[in-house]
């Protein structure tokens, strides 16, 4: 009798947002009879760690790997004197590249961190996979701790949008035996960038748990929504990305346009430019019609309560929000992000309009006053399956015989 196949799956950690989200859909169609999986999360924090499921092995955490991302006096106090050590070290290497480089992103210093931490990192796993996947880069740590017949990295953003350091990720990259794009959009914008990988990449879509959200959606949870409110929704992180600092100034134009004064535009998210957003809201006097609801451990309440879903951000790889919100038979409105045709159909189920405040004001505001527009939106994505669950073989199919 053979041995069962044997898969590690590594991630930082599993807070609210799309590519955990994604984690979880993969593990929920995931057939443990085929194979077993070893998740090795490196912090063990965030609402969908009880998400995991039981059949799932959870590997300890172990303290050098969950200090990564902490302050480092913190990371001192728990004696990860290298990786404070190699944290350093990335500080200076990416001030070099920033000095040289027409335009930086955190992404590229977070590169710059996985190379030089890794060094100091121990081995993960026990002993040899038939398969490791690194779910969201930087990749370095999979690359270089674990061992497995066979590696692979996935995709899961723009970069088309992302500068990076081509002397820190190109080998990165080069090192896996595969790359896991999630659109062919995403693949086109990573291709930009390392047209010498294009033969590495395959596709696979994100796979949705819809019916655990379905079911979700169902608890009883204070939304703030009401019958008497127009309610929009967006979820996200607040960070440049998502463009959630230009919602009150949106908002306002859409008053303007509308003439009316029940709309409310709900927030869900966390992060380090909260502040901005909420200085914004003061700015535009929109405090009635801003709310922000911080993070929130079952976001489906809110998709499913919402008059309308809508995703402003400037670049998306694939938005598992917005596919949420169509799986709950929502309406939505997306950006014109160089993405957003590989999202959804326009005009069938979704719309997307142009990425500009005044632009996104006056498409928001004829969907508003068209509820026969809304009903078909709804209406076709009622009719389509969300879950992707028939992509889990695609992944089966990395695993070498």
């Amino acid at each position: 009798m053979s041995r069962p196949k044997r898969v590690f799956i590594a991630m930082h950690y599993l807070e609210i947002g799309g590519a955990e989200s994604a984690l979880i859909g993969l593990l929920d169609a995931w057939d443990y009879d085929r194979a077993e999986v070893d998740l090795f999360i490196y912090a063990h924090r965030g609402e969908l760690m009880r998400h995991i499921p039981e059949r799932v092995n959870l590997l300890p955490e172990i303290k050098s790997y969950s200090a990564i991302e902490i302050p480092a006096i913190q990371a001192l106090r728990h004696g990860c004197f290298g990786v404070v050590a190699g944290r350093w070290l990335a500080k200076r290497t990416f001030a070099r590249y920033a000095r040289t480089a027409p335009k930086v992103h955190t992404d590229a210093m977070q590169a710059h961190i996985g190379r030089c931490v890794t060094p100091f990192l121990p081995a993960i796993g026990n002993g040899v996979y038939d398969l490791a996947i690194s779910w969201l880069t930087p990749h370095h740590q999979v690359l270089k701790k674990v061992k497995a017949r066979r590696k692979v990295a996935w995709i899961h953003t723009d970069y088309s949008y992302i500068p990076t350091d081509r002397s820190v990720e190109l080998p990165m990259w080069a090192g896996f035996d595969r790359i896991i794009s999630i659109s062919p959009a995403v693949t086109e914008s990573f291709c930009s960038q390392y047209p010498e990988l294009r033969n590495r990449i395959s596709e696979i879509e994100n796979i949705m748990p819809v019916q655990a959200i379905r079911r979700r959606a169902l608890e009883s949870v204070d939304t703030g929504m009401s019958p008497d409110h127009f309610d929009i929704l967006s979820v996200g992180r607040y960070a440049e990305p998502k463009n959630f600092e230009s919602i009150p100034g949106i908002m306002r134009r859409m008053i303007e346009l509308t003439g009316r004064d029940d709309l409310r535009w709900h927030i869900i998210g966390y992060g380090d430019g909260e502040a901005l957003v909420r200085s914004k809201i003061a700015e535009m006097g929109m405090e009635n019609h801003v709310i922000l609801h911080g993070k929130q451990a079952n976001p489906y309440p809110f998709m499913a309560a919402c008059d309308l879903y809508v995703q402003p951000s400037r670049y998306e790889g694939k938005s598992v929000c917005v596919r949420e919100a169509q799986a709950l038979n929502r309406p939505v409105v997306i950006s014109n992000y160089s993405t957003a045709r590989s999202q959804l159909i326009d005009g069938i189920d979704g719309l997307i309009f142009p990425l500009d405040s005044e632009e996104l004001a006056k498409g928001i505001a004829r969907v508003i006053n068209d509820q026969s527009l809304r009903h078909n939106l709804a209406a076709e994505c009622a009719k389509r399956d969300y879950s992707n669950r028939f992509e889990v073989e695609k992944v089966y199919s990395l695993i070498p015989d």
